[in-house]
């Protein structure tokens, strides 16, 4: 599957946008920069626990990771911001003295109580003494959430939580969850707040709304989606083509000042697990009257965009508006309808003309963009099937059709417009800001590229990345995309305008998904204020979209991390009782310590360097691989190997063959 650094869908596998799936160098010892000693001089940083008393101090400013004693924490644990000095230049990049505790990192912690201790999730700390006169009763191998009794040396721990035995899923995904401080549950005062809310939309709300429900609007999503924020409909004329992308009108429903709206603000974006959703919003909203459900009256926000025959945008509208969708389409039955599946064209026979129209657009729009530069990786992306009782029945490669490009063509386009018309009115807003990369990153790419006898330019347009990975061949392409997926930035949220790097965009925001998003249902907010001559826009929203801007970026970081926690543990769940198998795969990650290798369907373990054959490895961090003299492994390599052992959400492999 190509993978864009656009629009973000978790639900589903079109609407993806990449976030680089580990640093350029992950695993490599942090170097820094050796910096002089300056006595007394105070840095800011976190502290990054060992679980073995002595800790890390990371300065915010980059300048190297300096150690600490556990005679210098003078307090501080795992996880705290802190002002610290440093106090020699020993140990590497030197050693640091906390001075003063800024910010408390964790409150509670998850883990397995053994009895008398309760060994962290998060492992920085290591085992914590539970203090005996906790409320809750647990059980040895009970997964429980514990909170931290600040002070205590050694540190103590009282148990507040048993979630049920280590090994259960359930508990082990609810854990993830508890650690990650997100939230499964709606505030009473929200789900009255909700419940008062219409469940149809009446009369009077369509008043002053432009009436599309004449119109054959189509959603097309997921087989297993539930709540439908986006609709399309493509007309074909003279001149060129029309394309209405209709979004859920969420910010008609959940007001400014609202209970819902602060639980919005407050969980930043919906959480999608194999197993269960934890949504934005109440399911009243995100399935019920925000959802454009089929056949029903659905108010939106819409983007109305005129192309010429080529695919370039010559003008747009953006509209209140209410719909009535035609059809819930699904990915499958869009794919057959645009490949010309008779019985599926029968099926949907007033809907195929208008189907047929949005193919022949969607194919310019991508042919435009690639044109520009943008960026696309190969990269597929796998879906976990889930069976009954927590199984995993299994882990496969997603597949990656058509219709899926076209409806992520849309809302790119869309994205792209509606940011493009506030910037040029110096509109407060949130915009979806993709970076060029880092410079110290591209100097790492490059010194990787040096052996395939490319490179990039050190200030790097996007089409350079574009000409980088299109101009190469398997199995050359594979590592190159690797590494330079790992080289760009990672994109976040901003009230400037400041470009999206990846889509080669000058222009970009979210606007397509205000019921799982928040940015999408801030900056609605701000559209709908505008569009119904609100005064003084600046002054109303300028604070609103910073804060709507770090409070997204925050909790989208969040959701990711959840995210991947439980899919590693789900495939390492999966791969339980495939000891002793044997796979082909792929090296997709090379640190001092050993191999990441990946198998085809997307499953990855570790190679400790210990078990490589011959011994006596060095590592080259700037070519991403390791050596001996006679054998050498780096990214992209295809290798043979045995799946050794499993534990939680780590898979051990042993190397059978070099390939």
């Amino acid at each position: 599957m190509k993978k864009q650094i656009g629009n973000r869908k978790r639900k589903s596998a079109g609407r993806n946008s990449v976030s680089p799936k580990r640093p350029i160098n992950r695993g490599a010892s942090k170097k820094g920069n050796k910096s002089a000693f300056i006595a007394n001089q105070t840095l800011v940083g976190t502290v990054q626990g060992s679980g073995r008393g002595f800790a890390f101090f990371i300065p915010s400013d980059e300048s190297g990771d300096l150690f600490i004693a556990a005679k210098n924490l003078n307090g501080a644990m795992h996880g705290d911001t802190v002002e610290a000095v440093k106090i020699s230049s020993r140990r590497g990049n030197g050693e640091a003295e906390v001075v003063k505790i800024l910010k408390r990192g964790f409150n509670e912690v998850v883990g397995v109580f053994d009895g008398k201790y309760v060994t962290a999730s998060e492992r920085g700390f290591g085992q914590i003494k539970a203090d005996k006169h906790g409320s809750v009763s647990a059980e040895a191998g009970d997964k429980v959430v514990a909170t931290l009794i600040k002070g205590s040396d050694p540190l103590k721990c009282r148990i507040t939580e048993v979630l049920g035995k280590e090994g259960d899923v359930y508990a082990d995904i609810t854990g993830i969850i508890r650690a990650n401080k997100l939230y499964e549950t709606f505030p009473s005062a929200v789900l009255r707040e909700t419940a008062a809310m219409p469940d149809e939309v009446k009369p009077e709300d369509v008043k002053n709304r432009r009436d599309f429900r004449g119109d054959d609007v189509v959603t097309i999503d997921g087989a297993t989606s539930k709540d439908f924020d986006d609709a399309i409909c493509v007309l074909k004329n003279k001149t060129g083509y029309r394309l209405y992308v209709h979004i859920a009108d969420v910010a008609q429903y959940v007001r400014e000042g609202s209970k819902t709206d602060a639980e919005a603000f407050k969980r930043g974006t919906s959480v999608y697990f194999a197993d269960r959703v934890l949504p934005m919003l109440p399911e009243k909203l995100s399935n019920g009257i925000c959802s454009l459900n089929e056949g029903v009256d659905r108010l939106t926000l819409s983007c109305i965009m005129d192309f010429d025959e080529e695919g370039n945008i010559v003008s747009h509208e953006i509209t209140e508006g209410v719909i009535r969708s035609k059809a819930r389409m699904t990915y499958e039955s869009a794919e057959k309808i645009i490949d010309g599946d008779e019985s599926e064209r029968i099926k949907y026979a007033p809907l195929v003309p208008m189907l047929d129209a949005a193919a022949e657009l969607a194919r310019k729009l991508n042919a435009l963009r690639m044109q520009r530069g943008s960026v696309e990786f190969d990269i597929e992306e796998c879906e976990i099937i889930m069976g009954e009782n927590g199984t995993v029945k299994d882990v496969r490669k997603r597949s990656r059709l058509f219709s899926h490009k076209l409806i992520e063509e849309f809302m790119l386009i869309a994205n792209e417009t509606v940011a493009q018309h506030f910037s040029k009115r110096n509109m407060p807003f949130v915009y979806r800001v993709h970076e060029v990369p880092p410079e110290e990153k591209v100097e790492n790419l490059n010194a990787f590229l040096e052996t395939f006898g490319l490179a990039v330019p050190g200030k790097p347009k996007p089409e350079d990345y574009a000409k980088l990975i299109g101009g190469l061949e398997d199995p050359v392409k594979g590592i190159v995309n690797r590494v330079a997926l790992r080289s760009m930035s990672k994109a976040e949220y901003k009230p400037a305008c400041l470009g999206h790097f990846g889509l080669a965009a000058e222009y970009y925001c979210h606007f397509t998904s205000p019921i799982r998003r928040y940015p999408d249902l801030a900056i609605h907010r701000i559209i709908k204020y505008v569009l119904h001559g609100g005064a003084d826009p600046d002054k109303k929203f300028g604070k609103f979209a910073e804060e709507a801007s770090v409070q997204s970026s925050e909790r989208e970081k969040v959701a990711d991390e959840a995210e991947r926690s439980v899919d590693d543990l789900l495939k390492a769940r999966f791969m339980t009782d495939k000891v002793g198998n044997e796979y082909d795969a792929v090296i997709d990650g090379v640190t001092e310590w050993g191999l990441f290798a990946e198998l085809d369907n997307g499953i990855e373990g570790m190679i400790r360097v210990e078990n490589l054959p011959g011994g006596g490895y060095v590592f080259d961090e700037k070519k991403l691989l390791v050596s001996n003299g006679l054998h050498r492994f780096r990214i992209g390599d295809r290798i043979k190997i045995r799946v050794e052992s499993v534990s939680f959400d780590k898979i051990a492999f042993s190397l059978v063959e070099e390939r």
